[in-house]
């Protein structure tokens, strides 16, 4: 086996990638997370979103076999910044650059602008997966060091690619998301069910109060997504992008592309008032999985943003037979609406000795505080006494 790297998405054949797990709908092994599908990473870089003029230089690592057979994957960037990754290190770079050092460039092995976990060390459909990791986690250290760059970060790493990293000699990094677990609710009501009775009152009375003002709710997914629903949609996407971040991510283009190529895989959650649509949340839809990501609106109505982003998430899920939401990093007002505390996993590589000596106690503590506030999180949640154990990592 060796490793090569190729620097975009359009030199690496798409069916191949498809051939990975997780990567495609067309492997059972691994439940799909279109975020690491061909189609959602090459219109990153097509629509110029993730491309070396915003500082994300790709660095795909490619593991093959002497025939040239794709065995593995790892997606990665080259990065002169810490922008879109959602796991901080801003206070690394800092104290490294105060004592001399200098922290960027880095390698950056994620998702960009997606803080959603899935596969990260790719292996093909059938092969062992062992020897993959292993040669993947490898190969991501040696390209830090031919690089002569400062460390390399694996980010929203699902908990079972750990050992493989931790083996390698990466530092893990914990943090924490809220996430709906769908326990085979046949309906919201069912859900409501499961949660104390003053919680439960609140968010039916929340339900009602958002949809006031003549507001109606459309899914829309597949043929429904035209470029006029784009066009309406990155209106909010810019809208509240602006006022949160100053500039966003995303650009119009890269809603058309990814409209192109995995059309079955979004749903637009579209609040419509008087005849024209407000306000709006696009989800990318798993194997299992709904994940939530940006929500924009043109209009202010009280407890919209949670109808439309938590909410309906959660009836589109039981509707679907889809056992968790993802609704973003961080949110604890995501608790009082059914998304319980789950712990997020990273991994990151820091060549430099005295950096990751550093950095090793620091995350040694911070691992212990994210675990405490996890358990009192879950202690705190909205469902009744009794209900079992409803925290959990991943």
């Amino acid at each position: 086996m060796h490793i090569r790297v190729e620097t975009t998405f359009a030199d690496i054949a798409a069916d191949d990638w498809g051939r990975l797990a997780g990567a495609s709908r067309q492997d059972a092994h691994l439940p799909y997370n279109p975020f690491v599908s061909h189609a959602f990473l090459s219109s990153l870089e097509e629509s110029g979103c993730a491309t070396a003029e915003t500082g994300w230089l790709g660095q795909h690592l490619l593991l093959e076999d002497a025939d040239g057979t794709l065995l593995g994957a790892l997606p990665a960037y080259l990065k002169n910044h810490s922008q879109g990754e959602y796991v901080f290190d801003h206070g690394w770079a800092d104290a490294f650059e105060r004592a001399g050092g200098r922290y960027y460039p880095k390698l950056q092995a994620s998702i960009p602008f997606t803080p959603a976990t899935g596969p990260r060390l790719l292996h093909r459909i059938g092969q062992p997966v062992a020897p993959t990791q292993a040669a993947l986690a490898e190969g991501l250290k040696e390209l830090t060091r031919r690089h002569g760059v400062s460390s390399a970060h694996v980010t929203f790493v699902p908990e079972e690619e750990m050992p493989a990293l931790e083996a390698a000699g990466y530092l893990h990094r914990t943090d924490q998301q809220f996430h709906f677990l769908n326990e085979g609710y046949g309906s919201h009501e069912d859900f409501l069910e499961t949660l104390a009775s003053r919680k439960r009152k609140a968010l039916r009375k929340e339900r009602r109060a958002a949809l006031e003002n003549g507001i109606a709710i459309d899914w829309l997914t597949g043929k429904d997504l035209t470029e006029a629903v784009w066009d309406q949609f990155f209106t909010f996407y810019m809208d509240t992008g602006s006022r949160k971040w100053g500039r966003p991510y995303l650009n119009r283009r890269f809603y058309s592309l990814i409209g192109e190529r995995m059309a079955d895989d979004i749903l637009l959650v579209m609040a419509k008032r008087d005849g024209r649509y407000i306000a709006g949340a696009i989800n990318f839809i798993g194997g299992d999985t709904l994940f939530g990501r940006h929500w924009g609106c043109i209009e202010d109505h009280p407890f919209l943003h949670f109808e439309v982003c938590y909410h309906q998430a959660i009836d589109f899920a039981i509707a679907k037979g889809l056992g968790r939401v993802e609704a973003g990093a961080q949110g604890e007002h995501k608790l009082a609406r059914g998304y319980l505390p789950v712990t997020t996993h990273s991994a990151h590589y820091i060549a430099h000795a005295g950096l990751r000596r550093a950095v090793a106690d620091y995350l040694e503590r911070e691992r212990q505080d994210v675990e405490a506030m996890g358990d009192y999180l879950a202690e705190h949640g909205p469902f009744r006494r009794g209900g079992g154990d409803h925290n959990e990592t991943e």
